[in-house]
């Protein structure tokens, strides 16, 4: 059985073409900075040489099209034809309260899904648009969504997902704190415990999902007792274009000075703020840490902002786990910048950590990056949610 895996980030999608019969990569590739200027299409083939396509990708729809072409393509694809793939396995950001573990899609569940957008006005409506193009190209093939939240909202006490407003409202609305990248810190916490040499059941680990999105989540026994995205992902550290965590009365008190207008304020929270709104550069911190690099002082604040949102959650969850065994890095940020973990880490020496900077001198490897005496071991995890959302996605077509 032939899987693809879409895997659809705000402002990026990953894909993998996995044969489930060993669970072996065909292809795999990255569609990076989708709306963004400099838009480009990484395939790598499985025995061949990766190759780059480049051209606008203005939105997601276009991205998905990139793929198929991509997997295809005389010279690097590796089937003859779509026909070959058996299902399609979807990452979905935010379920709510409707989707509690991962399904089958069909018409009512589009339908349904469309009804969270609120939850994840990035991620779910260009989820939602992947799905479509997908069902359009290959009409029939059977396709399972896998929800982020799950992972959170299976375990998550009430101490941690309850917001101080009445009850009764928040019942109604079911206004919660879900979370996100549920897939990424199940698969990356669990992969931490295998490095530690310890059953996951007896680990502390803090995982540090960092990328255009990011979010903090406490792994105790290999269950989540907290995370920092909330309602939505709009929540916890600085992100690409996301504020993260703002006292609420930001808000109205932006629209009755008239600074933003209440129709626009999702878009200016979600869209035009983070990276890209601190540091008037860019929403990429690639760019961003250029700019400081040339001086930029908006640029250097945000990469602050950013170091210490996330230096604050990792602090507030080894008390909430009594200790902390190992804090693990993961996604395009966590794997990739150097900088970035080097002045998180250099921030928690009240914690024992101790950082071995030639270690941390790498990007996307698996890696132990702190010295022998460091008090909590920190490991570069490279996520495979792709190979998780597979698996579910087998599990449930098989049904």
């Amino acid at each position: 059985m032939k899987i693809l895996v879409v895997n659809c980030g705000s402002s990026s999608l990953k894909y993998q073409l996995i044969d489930m019969d060993d669970e072996s990569v065909m292809a795999k590739g990255l569609v990076d900075r989708i709306g963004i200027d400099d838009s480009v299409l990484t395939h790598s083939p499985s025995g061949k040489d990766k190759v780059e396509f480049r051209q606008d990708i203005p939105d997601h729809t276009v991205a998905i099209k990139m793929v198929f072409d991509a997997l295809t393509d005389k010279n690097h694809g590796v089937i003859a034809d779509l026909n070959e793939i058996n299902g399609v396995g979807h990452r979905y950001v935010n379920g709510g309260v409707l989707f509690p573990e991962s399904v089958l899609i069909d018409d009512k569940v589009i339908a349904d899904m469309e009804t969270t957008f609120p939850m994840a006005p990035l991620h779910n409506p260009a989820h939602v648009a992947g799905i479509r193009a997908c069902a359009k190209v290959m009409p029939g093939v059977p396709m399972v969504s896998v929800f982020d939240t799950s992972f959170h909202t299976s375990t998550m006490p009430a101490k941690a997902y309850t917001y101080g407003i009445d009850y009764k409202v928040a019942e109604k609305y079911s206004v919660r704190r879900y979370g996100a990248h549920g897939t990424s810190h199940k698969f990356v916490a669990q992969r931490t415990a295998e490095l530690l040499g310890k059953p996951i059941e007896e680990t502390k680990i803090i995982t540090c999902h960092l990328g255009n999105g990011s979010s903090i989540t406490a792994v105790d026994g290999g269950k989540c007792i907290d995370t920092s995205m909330g309602l939505t992902p709009l929540a916890g550290v600085l992100m690409g274009t996301r504020c993260g965590d703002i006292d609420a009365s930001v808000v109205t008190y932006l629209q009755t000075q008239g600074a933003v207008k209440p129709e626009d304020m999702e878009t200016f929270l979600n869209k035009k703020s983070g990276f890209l709104g601190v540091s008037g550069v860019s929403s990429d911190l690639r760019n961003v840490e250029e700019a400081a690099a040339e001086g930029n002082e908006h640029a250097k604040i945000s990469m602050e902002v950013f170091y210490y949102g996330v230096q604050k959650y990792i602090g507030a969850y080894a008390v909430a786990l009594g200790g902390v065994d190992a804090i693990a890095f993961t996604a395009g940020i966590g794997e990739n910048s150097i900088l970035a973990r080097e002045r998180i880490l250099e921030g928690l020496g009240v914690l024992g950590v101790e950082i071995d900077k030639e270690a941390n001198n790498c990007r996307g490897v698996e890696k132990l990056i702190t010295t022998p005496n460091s008090k909590i071991k920190a490991f570069i995890v490279p996520t495979n949610e792709e190979l998780a959302i597979a698996r579910d996605t087998m599990a449930i077509i098989n049904k």
